[in-house]
């Protein structure tokens, strides 16, 4: 009996496709073939939106909403006004990202130690991607660094969040936490602190050291970086300019 020789099993490239909706790809085969990570992301889109001429659909939406970062942020009222895209189509994708979002919670459970920033980016980022506004959140922690509580405490505009102590310190002092992590989101997608980020920080740490909640860290985070203004070296160690 003579075999043919395969030599080359190896899966396709699926950035390597230059217009995969006039290639008469099949995404469903694909992924079952090949698994998900081979499939571009206008083949996921179309795999979730199926029906009739998929991959153009899901082309168009990538294009109106500016990409996958501008999916994560679209409403389902907003995906409905795509050509082509109804109910179904713009709440299963409503739902996909959702999904990913409460995925990404799960790398941060209850009573996770936190040792570095990195520890809680993902964690963070799932709570604060693709927020349209800047959300301040304060992460409560045990005399282990454990995370024992989460709150957003307040949430502003575009380009700045207006902060009060009160706000900030109270869920903590009242769930008897040993120390605190502070983080908020650059909408921008610069996560460079400014110079009102690096004076909220100093303050809140000065009043931590106070009340006997030290903060451990302040984290500005985008749907793609991430600082620390710990690792700046940007964080009070004293009470110095408490009464500024």
């Amino acid at each position: 009996m003579h075999l043919e020789l395969v030599t080359d099993l190896s899966a396709p490239d699926a950035e390597s496709k230059p217009d995969l909706c006039t290639l008469g790809e099949r995404p469903r085969e694909r992924m079952l073939l090949y698994g998900p990570a081979v499939l571009a992301d206008v083949e996921l889109i179309a795999l979730l939106l199926g029906g009739g001429r998929a991959l153009h659909r899901a082309r168009g939406v990538l294009d109106a909403v500016g990409g996958l970062a501008g999916l994560s942020r679209a409403c389902p009222q907003e995906l409905r006004g795509i050509s082509g895209i109804g109910d179904a189509s713009a709440t299963a994708l409503a739902a996909a990202v959702e999904l990913k979002r409460r995925i990404d919670r799960l790398e941060l459970p209850w009573g996770r130690q936190l040792q570095t920033p990195r520890d809680a980016e993902l964690f963070l980022r799932s709570i604060l991607h693709g927020a349209s506004q800047e959300n301040f959140i304060v992460v409560g922690l045990d005399a282990r660094q454990r995370v024992r509580l989460v709150r957003t405490v307040a949430i502003g505009t575009l380009t700045r969040v207006e902060v009060h102590p009160r706000e900030l310190f109270r869920p903590l002092l009242r769930g008897g936490m040993h120390s605190c992590l502070l983080a908020h989101n650059h909408p921008s997608g610069d996560a460079t602190p400014s110079e009102a980020d690096v004076l909220l920080t100093e303050r809140m740490a000065r009043i931590g050291l106070f009340l006997g909640v030290p903060v451990l860290d302040h984290i500005v985070i985008t749907d793609n970086s991430f600082v620390s203004l710990a690792e700046l070296g940007l964080l009070p160690t004293n009470l110095d300019g408490l009464d500024e």
